[in-house]
């Protein structure tokens, strides 16, 4: 038979090799031996085409012959270049293509013929030698190749192998499955390289079957598992990446990510899933991964995860729920995000988180309580700062939770990134309505929050940068490490003020009376009363007194959607698909 391979190539030498080049390259590849799995068969069979290679080379006479026929083969006449240049241009395109298709054939065990490729050098071997040449095909890199010859031995078993011509069938097939699964691994590892994760598993899983069927070499087939198991969050990474129209793919890398959780224990768990991360990087891959998924795969993920328990976990299903409550105007969800952060509040400052959440509530009292918790200085000092007409923290409270929810929140949401809902539009919707209207009276709306305290230190305006740059973590202990905590972990920023004993009164004085003309409205008509720089309007004009229901929230509440939004900084700069 003749393959694709020339004696310059089998002793590893360009052309214009000298004689004693070819004396040193001929005794080099002899000493290099193929690994310690193979056949005797293959050794020799391999160790005769070296010497025929140099037996043919070394002689000059018939190396002068070869090199004529070797030049004519390698460099057609220019009239065969031009009338062939197109066959040429289709086999460079294809040739990137050549492994899939032969792995894809070796899983169907369908046989097409191997097209040769034009102008190659090919050499005539005996059968005795066709393993040897598979071997040395194999150590020039060949990966494709040896497939390609090797796959209709594979395909079909020692019947092909009975008549004895190739050597002992038996021992003969287990070197062929040998080195089609060493090729399988190293073109795997070689797609890994460029980038081609899919194609990389796909490669290493063709070799790790190709072993399982033969029930053989128990080593290497450890090794094509290792691979997968650390080619495993590349392999996410580039499924979850693709279009979102692509649903099977990125539900593959879905499915993945679930599987290398169980592995782990959670994210932030001590198991071992054999991918080579510690839990620092598993987190680092966890925020790159969330820009490439959506809050509902999101929501899915980490709502499961949260139940192990993990206070990450619990974090990144909390940004979920408001991000898909708000834009999505389903305070169901909102409500959800609330009762997660509820355990979490006992060792950890979320009680701003709490705010938001009990603000997209119309529960008045309850955000108001959670501001006085919080140790955030400085989002506390922006939200006073707009807060300076007003008989209490609601216009403050307002920008701070649009700003927050789309700069920090919404950019870590693939389908989210560029969302633009705003408070007015939520409140206005009438299934957020109905939604707050059927909720029970000590979970409805109530009509304001807590006056504006006395007590609480003049502060400078941060209307212009009313955030820090340098998240900290939150002055009080926490079982949970510091590079858990949603400040470092989540990527936010703000941030507490580090030994400011006056940043929030632990006791606060008792209130002062404030005017109370809006007493009564509900937090939908007051949000739509505010002026687009945070500031509420007089509503001496446009204030009636309709009927309050049992829960504390106006049935008939006439949020007007035709006043400008709020008015907001721009934004931070953060993107929206990226790695968050």
């Amino acid at each position: 038979m003749r393959i694709p391979l020339d004696y310059y190539r089998i002793l590893g030498l360009p052309i214009q090799a000298t004689a004693d080049q070819l004396k040193q390259a001929h005794r080099d590849r002899t000493l290099q031996l193929p690994r310690r799995e193979y056949s005797d068969i293959a050794i020799k069979s391999r160790k005769s085409l070296i010497d025929e290679a140099y037996a043919l080379l070394s002689n000059a006479e018939k190396r002068q012959t070869y090199d004529t026929q070797f030049l004519t083969r390698t460099h057609p006449p220019e009239a065969s270049v031009s009338s062939r240049s197109e066959t040429v241009k289709e086999a460079i395109a294809d040739f990137s293509q050549v492994g899939e298709e032969a792995l894809r054939s070796l899983a169907s065990n369908t046989l097409p013929e191997p097209t040769p490729e034009p102008y190659t050098p090919t050499i005539e071997i005996d059968d005795t030698q066709f393993v040897g040449a598979l071997l040395i095909l194999l150590e020039l890199g060949e990966y494709e190749l040896v497939i390609r010859l090797g796959r209709p031995f594979v395909a079909n078993g020692q019947g092909s192998l009975s008549n004895g011509s190739y050597g002992e069938p038996s021992r003969v097939q287990e070197d062929i499955v040998l080195t089609l699964a060493l090729a399988c691994l190293e073109l795997g590892r070689e797609q890994w390289q460029q980038n081609q994760y899919e194609n990389a598993a796909e490669s290493l899983e063709t070799g790790q079957e190709l072993l399982l069927k033969e029930n053989g070499f128990p080593a290497i087939r450890a090794e094509l598992q290792s691979d997968l198991f650390k080619l495993r969050p590349y392999r996410i990474l580039e499924l979850v990446a693709r279009p979102l129209e692509q649903t099977g793919a990125r539900r593959q890398g879905i499915q993945l990510l679930k599987t290398m959780l169980q592995d782990r224990g959670g994210i932030d768990g001590v198991g071992d899933d054999l991918s080579g991360l510690s839990t620092d990087d598993f987190l680092r891959f966890i925020q790159q991964l969330r820009g490439y998924l959506t809050a509902g795969e999101q929501q899915e993920i980490f709502e499961a995860e949260a139940r192990r328990p993990s206070a990450v976990a619990t974090y990144l299903a909390v940004y979920a729920l408001l991000a898909r409550g708000f834009s999505f105007h389903q305070p169901a969800l909102i409500r959800r995000a609330k009762q997660l952060l509820q355990p979490v509040s006992t060792r950890q400052d979320v009680h701003l988180e709490q705010a938001v959440c009990a603000l997209l509530l119309g529960q008045a009292e309850e955000a108001g309580r959670a501001l006085e918790l919080s140790q955030e200085y400085e989002p506390l000092a922006f939200i006073r700062e707009h807060s300076q007409s007003s008989p209490d923290l609601l216009p403050g409270l307002c920008l701070y939770a649009e700003r927050w929810l789309r700069e920090e929140v919404f950019t870590h949401f693939r389908d989210l990134a560029n969302q633009q809902t705003a408070l007015k539009d939520y409140f206005a919707d009438p299934q957020v309505q109905a939604f707050l209207e059927a909720m029970p009276a000590s979970q409805s709306m109530e009509t304001s929050l807590p006056y504006r305290r006395s007590g609480m230190p003049d502060t400078p305006s941060y209307g212009e940068v009313p955030f820090s740059t340098t998240p900290t973590a939150p002055p009080m202990q926490s079982p949970v490490p510091a590079a858990y905590s949603s400040s470092h972990y989540l990527g936010t920023t703000r941030s507490a003020a580090a030994g400011d004993d006056k940043a929030v009164s632990a006791s606060p004085s008792e209130p002062q009376p404030a005017p109370q003309k809006d007493v009564g409205l509900s937090i939908a008509e007051r949000v739509s009363q505010l002026s687009p720089d945070g500031q509420l309007q007089s509503a001496a004009a446009n204030r009636t007194s309709p009927q309050i229901s049992q829960n504390g929230h106006r049935p008939s509440a006439a949020v007007s959607t035709t006043e400008p939004e709020l008015e907001m900084p721009p934004p931070v700069g953060q993107g929206g698909g990226g790695g968050g």
